[in-house]
């Protein structure tokens, strides 16, 4: 897969201290992120195709499925318009 993702320009990632939560923040939407999907959209900054973001979070995240879910879930937020 060579797409190297970003997010969509009316799309901000976000740290609520008060919730302790990353969120994504969309026109009229705010959508709250669980576990480490703010990490995961942080290396979201169009430099680096998906492999490479599978591999630095593979090397951050031993043992975790990384490989299988992270492109589903960059995948799902592409559908949904908020990566480009």
């Amino acid at each position: 897969m060579t797409w190297r993702p970003a997010l969509a320009r009316a799309v901000l990632l976000r740290h609520d201290r008060v919730r302790g939560k990353d969120l994504l923040l969309l026109p009229e939407r705010v959508v709250v992120l669980h576990g480490h999907a703010g990490r995961v959209l942080l290396l979201c900054d169009g430099s680096r195709p998906v492999a490479d973001i599978v591999a630095e979070l593979a090397t951050r995240f031993p043992g975790a499925p990384v490989a299988d879910e992270v492109p589903q879930f960059l995948d799902t937020l592409r559908k949904e318009g908020w990566l480009r």
